[in-house]
């Protein structure tokens, strides 16, 4: 048998197999998983939240009476464009070390760290994909709804909001796959995600080539999963609408 595969089995064996260091990748996965879901949760909230002070701002501010609400709809529209400006304006390892050493020093919590930084990254990308979706909607269908006697709130609850997720669903699947992927920072702040399970091996065995082939293999192979579920997903959003 040739030398370089028996050093690579060899090599194999104690990166993986001794100890059960495996351990360390599937408690990556899960966590790289769990991390990525309950991000997206908190990302899709806020992104609703922002997404509807600016439409409502760009569609009924200009028609709105003086008043209160009037004020309290342009201070939420420049606090939407202040945090829309700066999360998408500065890098996500940025702004996971911020909230990690700074706004939650006194949390022991990593996960909920990272969750929250990850969540507040993404909340600004996906407040832009539910405006671009609403924005997209025809005008006629808010008509539809005033005619119906609904109010501004609730066309935008029982028409346009439906209509706006069943086109921006792939484009939110796809979000769920780029923060699949940025995850992989969340190590720096001691979540042992995927690649800080990698790191530890690479730390006990002083080996590179396994640990950091075998994450850049689930990666892909997770990656490749759930871009197969977002193409289910829109062939039978295209389906509905023949």
């Amino acid at each position: 048998m040739p030398e370089w595969f028996t050093k690579l089995t060899r090599d194999f064996n104690t990166a993986f197999v001794v100890d059960n260091r495996w351990k360390y990748l599937l408690e990556g996965v899960e966590n790289t998983l769990i991390l990525t879901f309950f991000a997206l949760i908190l990302g899709v909230a806020l992104g609703i939240i922002i997404a509807a002070i600016r439409v409502t701002y760009d569609k009924q501010y200009h028609l709105m009476k003086r008043g209160i609400s009037k004020f309290l709809l342009c201070i939420g529209n420049i606090i939407a464009k202040v945090y829309l400006t700066i999360i998408r304006g500065t890098p996500a390892m940025v702004q996971i070390l911020i909230i990690f050493f700074i706004i939650m020093a006194s949390s022991s919590n990593k996960m909920l760290c990272g969750i929250i930084a990850f969540g507040i990254n993404s909340g600004a990308y996906v407040a832009e994909i539910i405006r671009g979706g609403i924005m997209s909607i025809d005008e006629g269908q808010t008509e539809a709804g005033r005619s119906l006697g609904f109010n501004y709130v609730q066309t935008m609850i029982f028409i346009i909001l439906p209509q706006t997720f069943k086109s921006i669903l792939p484009a939110l699947a796809n979000e769920f796959i780029v923060l699949l992927k940025e995850t992989a920072i969340a190590g720096y702040v001691g979540v042992t995600d995927l690649t800080r399970g990698a790191n530890i091996i690479r730390g006990i065995t002083y080996q590179s080539f396994w640990p950091l082939l075998a994450i850049a293999a689930v990666y892909l192979v997770m990656v490749m999963f759930f871009t197969w579920l977002v193409g289910i997903l829109e062939r039978r959003l295209r389906k509905n609408e023949r």
